[in-house]
């Protein structure tokens, strides 16, 4: 029996526009079938941050000025960056799979996640999306749609929402009849559409789930051999960027704990990665791997990478 792997893009595996995305998914496509053509049942996720703030600007954009354009709910706009997104990653590796003769398929399962509508996150929403306005702008639409923005490191005022944890993953029973089969599945796109249980059944939510929480929480419930959560760097550090930093070859959950206690995770960029290896880890008793997208087949190896072990 092969082992399964649930892989996590960072955003360096995407593009900012569609054109660039079409160029680096190939690359990306590459990673991915090295690990099936290395015996690995490989399931994807990605985040969507810039892509579903660039389709929900889009929307704004045309519904305020004229036409015929409805004003799109948020949580479609996560539905259009999972589909297309998903559709431009399966292509790629479709494609690399037949260059390299290997009979697999690949699909994109368009994916919702369900959330707490009591999360906290909701009532702190956090999670920057869309382009920047003036003070003034952004009073007027806060005022017209009830949004939240906040001041974003000196270049504007940007919209920002929720980001709750995920909680169940709707498809999940398709999700495994399909790994079952062998394929390669692409789920979980963007953390997942979040959507609430009502007493008339699902509802979308304006919010983004962190694809690395949503990973995990699907590693966990297919009960994947690992977690791999690629990104921009070969390995985790502490004291990043300074004269003493020390690249890690692995850590335990207890010293991972240790490490973020004392600081050494930046929020919005390592923490949330570690967070979720931490998640799997504990809840599975298996191993989570943390590396750069180049190096992910290296790293399943034992060569480079970090794990992080129970």
């Amino acid at each position: 029996m092969s082992e399964t792997v649930v892989v996590a893009l960072g955003g360096n595996a995407l593009g900012k526009t569609a054109s660039e995305q079409l160029a680096l998914v190939k690359h990306t496509a590459k990673t991915i079938v090295d690990l099936a053509q290395e015996g690995y049942q490989v399931l994807v996720g990605h985040g969507n941050g810039p892509q579903v703030g660039m389709i929900n600007l889009a929307m704004e954009f045309a519904s305020q000025n004229g036409g015929n354009t409805p004003d799109m709910p948020f949580p479609e706009c996560g539905a259009m960056s999972q589909g297309y997104i998903g559709y431009h990653l399966q292509q790629a590796i479709q494609q690399e799979l037949k260059t390299r003769n290997i009979d697999k398929l690949c699909a994109t399962i368009v994916t919702q996640v369900v959330v707490d509508e009591n999360d906290e996150g909701f009532q702190k929403p956090t999670k920057p999306v869309g382009s920047f306005y003036s003070k003034e702008e952004a009073e007027k639409i806060e005022k017209e749609k009830g949004y939240t923005f906040v001041e974003d490191a000196g270049r504007g005022y940007r919209r920002v929402v929720a980001s709750p944890l995920p909680k169940r993953i709707v498809e999940i029973d398709v999700v495994r009849q399909l790994v079952e089969q062998g394929d390669i599945v692409i789920t979980v796109g963007g953390g997942g559409i979040p959507v609430i249980e009502t007493i008339e059944g699902l509802s979308g939510v304006a919010a983004v789930i962190d694809k690395d929480r949503s990973c995990a929480l699907l590693a966990r419930d297919i009960k994947a051999d690992k977690l791999i959560i690629l990104t921009a760097v070969e390995k985790v550090s502490i004291n990043y960027n300074k004269e003493n930093q020390e690249d890690l070859d692995k850590m335990s959950v207890a010293e991972a704990k240790q490490y973020i206690a004392e600081g050494h995770f930046a929020p919005g960029s390592m923490l949330p990665k570690i967070e979720a290896c931490l998640d799997f880890v504990q809840s599975s008793g298996k191993q989570a791997l943390i590396t750069s997208l180049q190096d992910a087949k290296k790293a399943l190896k034992g060569e480079t990478g970090t794990i992080i072990y129970p």
